[in-house]
């Protein structure tokens, strides 16, 4: 084996990737892209590195073996690669992950940075509830955004709940972020929790027949974190339900949804809410009113 390029070896890489017809969409859409990464968090090259200012840059014959290793280990066991290099990136911010958890990929961190939420909160807005936290990415963007917010991470998965901690340590949040164990909102019941001024939820809402049509880099993760029965409203429909006994008088609930708004639509007909623009489209994360809630 000789020596080559790191943008050859990127290129290369891409192509096996490829031709392996492995699935993206767990921090990034194509094969480059995820050649990228890999390459790149196998030397211990920054992320961020510009390709054009190391496009002499020679790689050795061991380091493309200890590359090729890496490559072969994702083609056979399909998980994203996110599992692999323990590190998911939201918005710019590193987070901890392995399998325990989802790969943080939500929408809500867009509304969340760009500052479209902040129109519906007030200088009132105190208690912030991160409701399926995961890998508590949410939660800690949500405590990053608004410095003098509280927030709740919950989620009915303690192996999750185990990763979020590791999350909140990693930036320093222990003071500002509290993990609770809860199926949905059951546990989560003033004045102990709450009430909360706005709820963020990234639920399972994927759909049966999407579920049986996933690739494997998705049913790599907790399929708790997915499945979100027949139509995909199951744990949507209970925490509508559940929700306004937990809100302030003018709070709102931000929720993602992801591909599924016609089954969204279908089983809440008439209730009043308003689309965020996403990098997906306008129709993957909605924001609702607790007066909303109430009316339907």
């Amino acid at each position: 084996m000789s020596a080559m390029t790191l943008p050859k070896l990127i290129a290369q890489s891409a192509q096996r990737l490829d031709a392996a017809g492995v699935a993206f969409g767990h921090g990034t859409q194509s094969a480059f892209d995820e050649a990228v990464w890999l390459v790149l968090w196998r030397l211990g090259l920054p992320l961020d590195t510009d390709l054009d200012e190391v496009s002499r840059q020679e790689v050795t014959p061991e380091q493309q073996a200890q590359v090729q290793a890496l490559i072969d280990e994702r083609i056979a066991t399909r998980k994203p690669v996110a599992y692999l290099t323990r590190e998911a990136w939201l918005q710019g911010v590193s987070f901890y992950i392995d399998e325990r958890a989802i790969v943080p990929r939500s929408l809500i961190a867009e509304v969340l940075a760009d500052g479209t939420i902040d129109a519906w909160l007030s200088d009132q807005t105190r208690q912030v509830l991160d409701l399926c936290t995961g890998n508590g990415s949410l939660a800690v963007l949500a405590a990053l955004a608004w410095p003098e917010v509280q927030v709740t991470g919950a989620d009915i998965s303690h192996d999750a709940l185990a990763v979020a901690t590791i999350n909140v340590a990693r930036h320093d949040l222990q003071e500002r972020v509290q993990l609770v164990h809860s199926d949905g909102l059951s546990s989560l019941n003033p004045p102990a929790h709450g009430p909360f001024d706005l709820i963020l939820c990234n639920p399972p809402y994927v759909c049966q027949a999407s579920m049986d049509a996933l690739p494997a880099e998705y049913r790599a993760e907790p399929e708790l974190a997915l499945a979100g029965g027949t139509d995909g409203m199951d744990f949507v429909r209970q925490l509508f339900q559940d929700a306004p006994a937990r809100m302030s008088e003018h709070a709102v609930l931000v929720l993602e949804i992801g591909n599924e708004v016609e089954h969204f639509m279908a089983a809440f007909p008439g209730l009043e809410v308003a689309w965020l623009d996403t990098s997906a489209g306008d129709d993957q994360v909605l924001l609702v009113s607790r007066e909303a809630l109430l009316r339907h």
